[in-house]
Order: structure tokens, then sequence, then C-alpha cells
């Protein structure tokens, strides 16, 4: 079986040391539940069996066990070239991206040439009641959108999210500063007139004081606008 021979591949590729720092990085998980293997290592495994064509006994034996086998899945999925494809096993696979690392790393490159369908695919991802899949539409949104296809619209459609979730108001935020690097114009009255809840926003002014895009006559200000928290 595919499944077998892929995990046999992962545990000849496992650092111990790693999967134990890794172990204190990703909530929900254990040492029982990851092997350990290097991102690059998964990335260039992942390449090599994003080629085969009995891949699909892989990606369709969902959930996985470990870690490692979500984070493998997520590269082969980047990798494939045709968008109907990608964007099925994408779709396929959300349900089951449990943990910010397998979010945040699924980036396929066929979304830069797939924009306009990309937008509505990100409209439903969300509008989700999965936390993961919430998250991953925001940064579909910032990696995106923020640059020559930015519209104005496009924040008032992450702002408009409303979540009690620490990871989706943490994306939120992490979108809000980075729109700020690239688009401060036309974002800096989200923090002005208060559009995020005191967390949010706090939180983005804190992003964006630490980047070093937004200049320093823009940070002092944006630590001016900082919210009180409620008691």
């Amino acid at each position: 079986m595919l499944e077998k021979e892929i995990r046999d591949s992962l545990f000849r590729l496992q650092d111990t040391e790693y999967r134990d720092f890794q172990s204190r990085l990703i909530p929900g998980y254990d040492k029982g539940t990851m092997i350990g293997v290097r991102t690059r290592e998964l990335r260039q495994y992942a390449k090599q069996l994003s080629k085969r064509e009995d891949i699909d006994d892989f990606l369709h034996d969902l959930p996985h066990r470990c870690f490692d086998e979500n984070q493998l899945h997520a590269f082969i999925v980047s990798e494939f070239k045709d968008w109907n494809r990608c964007i099925a096993e994408v779709n396929r696979f959300l349900p089951y991206v449990n943990n910010w690392a397998t979010c945040d790393q699924m980036s396929p490159t066929v979304f830069r040439k797939h924009r306009k369908e990309l937008l509505a695919e990100i409209d439903k991802w969300i509008q989700s009641d999965r936390t993961y899949t919430v998250r991953f539409g925001v940064g579909m949104m910032m990696q995106h959108f923020l640059d020559e296809d930015y519209d104005p619209a496009y924040p008032e459609t992450v702002a408009s999210i409303h979540s009690d979730e620490y990871y989706v108001n943490m994306m939120i935020a992490w979108y809000f500063a980075t729109a700020l690097a690239k688009q401060y114009n036309t974002v800096i009255p989200y923090i002005e007139e208060h559009r995020l809840d005191v967390w949010t926003h706090n939180k983005t002014i804190q992003k964006a004081a630490e980047s070093r895009r937004i200049t320093a006559v823009q940070k002092e200000y944006l630590k001016s606008l900082k919210r009180k928290t409620q008691k």
C-alpha cells in the first residue's frame, strides 16, 4: 500500500530532536503523533510523490494519523499545476487541517494564475465554521490580493469576519499588519475607526510595529492608536 510506503519513508527521514522541538510549537500534537521530518525534506519528498499516478491513494486516505503526513499532504497538493485538480484536492483536505503550520504552509503555486477563481473560493472559505478553513482563506487573501490585484474592498471582507478563535484572529491581525505595509493609506482607517475587535486591533499594531516595511513615523502613529482592553 502507498500509505505504508510513505509512512516507512517518513520514519527513515525522522529527526527526533526536531520532533521534540515541533511538539512544543503545534497545539494538539504530542510526540506520539509526530515523526519529526524537517520541512525541507518533506517538500523534496512531496515533489517526487506529486508525480505518481497512484498518489490519490494517499491523498484520499483521510484523516491522516500524524502531523508529518498532514504536512506532506499540504506540500503535495501545493505542487499540482492543474487548477481544477488542485482546488478539488485543497477543498477535500481543508476539513482535516487541524493546526496552523499545515494551514499556513499549504500554498499552491497554481493559485497565482487563477486569482479570479481563487477569490470565489476564498469567499466560501471565510464563511466556514472550521477554524483553519477560515484561516486559510484569510491567508490566501493576504498572499495574493495585497499587491497588483489589490482592491480597497478586500480589507472590508476580512474585517467582516467575527470569530472567537485565536488562530482566526491572529491571521486577521497578520493580514492587516501586512496590508498596512503594502496599502497603508486605504487600510489605516480600519485602525483609526476601530473596525476590528480590541484584541485583533492591538495585535495588528504590535505586528505592524515589528515590520521593517513600515516607517518609524507610521509605527509611532500606530502605537498611539492602541486601545485599552476591557476588564
